[in-house]
């Protein structure tokens, strides 16, 4: 196998690994929360605040990364997961539990810079869109057998199971990796951006979890400086020589509208795969393994279409295709803002079908675009700034939801009692995305005009 070849399945397999880390313990978050006594925001932050310290480390990783080496990164991150996981099994409160989730979010926020920025490095331009395709394959990938698998571990075998899954493919993943010379620095002599780095890493924290308690008086308190700290590291970006990320970027349109259609798009749709979980657990009474089968739909469709767009990436319009899948994302979230008591499970199996084509169509495309408006050497700044919209996305979709509980429910246990009110706040949740799904629709028109 030629060596750009393993580097793909290598990366491929580390996206799979980086979303079933997420995705995975979603499923399983009905479990923990019981185990450990969490209340419906606690449970909550099991997801925000993995992906809060993924958006705080996802820039300056991209520098780090850049700076040290893209192999020798990925190596010590695997190592380091390995041993936080084995950690986790043995944790005996939420405050533990929370912990490690904080920790493993910062290691994977260096393994999604690496393993797109090596993808790129391997690959030629005109191979690229094809490649980040099949790349991003892992990731529906993993989605989709992430809550099957999860379900059926947690199942059978307990939620500790679920949390280890990981460990003997990153030992896998080491042995290959050792096999590679190309160690692939971009940021060779270059100092870090030690001060942008820790403005940008206090911005963002203070900005997500202000916004995640937005419903009190320090969480308005905490947004505002959060976005003026945001300001503050621009400022010192401007005036570095070499930034942790190049501001200049932004005045790419290219670049900058495919970013903005990619955080609306997070933003819109990963809170659904909670929403639905909640649904299909609480309100139907389905067990974590019927509820992980059932959740393969849309993730599968994402699998079968990822390749396929990407190819149609190399040859068309990348951002047509973006459009038209998160019009289609736009139609499956007005179906899933319907969800109550009465709703069919055939319903929600074609609202997922409907939401997996679309997510399938937009993300390569997407993707493909932004890795391509940048220079080959600023590769790994694109690469952690395609994962840093990602994963900013993602805890403030969870943030929404959250906020939405807040509102609605309070801070109480999920119990029958609340039933009702769960299905009023994953609605009105699913109505704020549908404008940030059209949100996204225009950003990639935007990007079809900067591209002309």
């Amino acid at each position: 196998m030629e060596k750009k070849n393993i580097v793909l399945l290598i990366c491929t397999i580390l996206n799979f690994i980086a979303v079933f880390a997420s995705n995975a313990v979603n499923i399983i978050i009905p479990t923990v929360a019981a185990e450990f006594h969490m209340s419906n925001i606690v449970q909550n932050w099991i997801t925000i605040i993995f992906f809060l310290v993924m958006a705080m480390l996802s820039i300056p990783a991209g520098q780090i990364s850049g700076k040290y080496g893209l192999k020798k990164v990925t190596i010590m991150s695997s190592a380091l997961f390995i041993i936080i996981s084995i950690v986790n099994v043995f944790v005996t409160s939420s405050e533990q539990f929370l912990l490690c989730r904080l920790v493993l979010g910062l290691i994977l926020a260096f393994i999604n810079v690496t393993s797109m920025a090596m993808v790129v490095s391997a690959f030629d331009p005109q191979e690229r869109g094809k490649a980040l395709g099949l790349n991003i394959t892992g990731v529906y990938v993993g989605l989709s057998l992430s809550p099957f698998l999860g379900g059926v571990l947690n199942y059978q075998l307990g939620w500790r199971s679920v949390i280890l899954f990981a460990v003997p493919l990153l030992i896998i993943i080491i042995a290959l990796l050792l096999r590679i010379d190309d160690e692939w620095i971009t940021f060779e002599g270059i100092p870090i951006d030690i001060k942008g780095s820790v403005a940008y890493a206090i911005g963002i924290a203070l900005f997500i979890y202000g916004f995640t308690i937005l419903n009190e008086t320090l969480g308005v308190i905490l947004t505002v400086v959060g976005i003026m700290i945001l300001i503050v590291f621009a400022m010192i970006e401007l005036r570095q020589e070499h930034p942790v990320f190049d501001i200049k970027f932004l005045k790419n349109r290219v670049f900058l509208s495919a970013n903005l259609a990619s955080l609306c798009a997070y933003l819109a749709t990963f809170a659904v795969t909670t929403i639905l979980n909640y649904h299909l657990q609480y309100i139907k009474g389905f067990d974590s393994q019927t509820a992980g089968i059932i959740l393969l739909v849309a993730p599968v469709c994402q699998v079968i279409l990822a390749p396929i767009a990407g190819r149609l990436a190399d040859r068309h319009v990348p951002q047509i295709l973006a459009a038209i899948g998160m019009g289609l994302g736009t139609i499956s979230l007005v179906l899933f803002s319907t969800l109550s008591f009465e709703t069919s499970l055939e319903f929600v199996i074609v609202s997922m079908i409907i939401y997996g084509v679309g997510f399938g169509l937009f993300s390569p495309p997407n993707t493909s675009v932004i890795m391509g408006s940048v220079p080959p050497k600023d590769t790994s700044i694109a690469s952690a700034s395609v994962s840093t919209v990602r994963t900013v996305g993602q805890a403030m979709s969870m943030g929404i939801l959250t906020l939405i509980f807040a509102f609605v429910m309070g801070n109480v246990a999920i119990v029958p009692d609340v039933y009702p009110l769960l299905i009023s706040s994953c609605q009105i949740t699913c109505i704020i995305c549908v404008g940030l799904c059209l949100a996204s629709v225009f950003a990639s028109f935007v990007g079809i005009k900067s591209n002309a």
